[in-house]
């Protein structure tokens, strides 16, 4: 790897709350236009994937918001923190009172994103870098925020989500109404206003509704 991953998100990033769920701080790109808009000639000279973890996207902080006013829906239960990301919607996991909470994302940074965001939050997160999609799985409960992004993803998602579904596994899923979002399959719980960055949205506020995924 070029860049070392933790010296550079301690030097790009800033450590603040989110929005939309104060009681936890993330680290986070304070310039957000900046990193997010670097070409991916720039972002491949530093050894960089996109930076998802970078940011609380919307459907993450809904989700975290979510689980946070409804800590009965994972206390004492087994958790997949699916595409992790930045960490925060396990990270709220925990605070709710979940057993365990495996973050999962097969981006290397998110690793050392989610492991700095747990440390800052004094919480303890397990982390897997490998791809879940279709696996079998050991958690009770899976939380998937902003997923829905890219059709081929969902493609693969949809089948995956109604599999665990219907083996009895609660599937949430948080979305600001991306574009391959399968709302057929959804079952409402919640709405909220999210406040986002727009350098990243189309707007400064994102409608974000938690979905259960039904069974297939």
């Amino acid at each position: 790897m070029k860049t070392d991953p933790e010296a550079f998100i301690r030097a790009n990033t800033s450590l603040m709350p989110p929005p939309h769920v104060p009681e936890i701080s993330l680290n986070l790109a304070s310039e957000a236009h900046e990193l997010w808009l670097k070409t991916e000639e720039e972002l491949e000279a530093i050894g960089l994937p996109p930076p998802f973890w970078a940011f609380a996207w919307a459907g993450g902080q809904g989700l975290a918001r979510y689980i946070l006013d409804h800590p009965d829906m994972v206390r004492g239960k087994r958790v997949l923190d699916f595409a992790s990301g930045s960490g925060l919607v396990g990270i709220a996991a925990v605070m709710a009172g979940a057993r365990e909470v495996l973050a999962a994302d097969i981006d290397s940074w998110a690793k050392t994103a989610i492991r700095l965001n747990a440390e800052a939050n004094h919480v303890a997160l397990g982390f897997t870098g490998a791809d879940l999609v279709g696996a079998r799985i050991e958690a009770d409960i899976v939380l998937a925020g902003d997923v829905f992004y890219d059709r081929s993803f969902a493609a693969a998602l949809v089948p995956w989500f109604a599999r665990l579904a219907a083996e009895g596994r609660l599937v949430l899923v948080g979305d600001p109404g991306r574009s391959y979002l399968p709302r057929d399959r959804l079952e409402f719980c919640a709405v909220y206003q999210v406040a986002v960055t727009r350098a990243l949205e189309d707007s400064d506020v994102k409608k974000t509704t938690v979905w259960r995924f039904a069974p297939g």
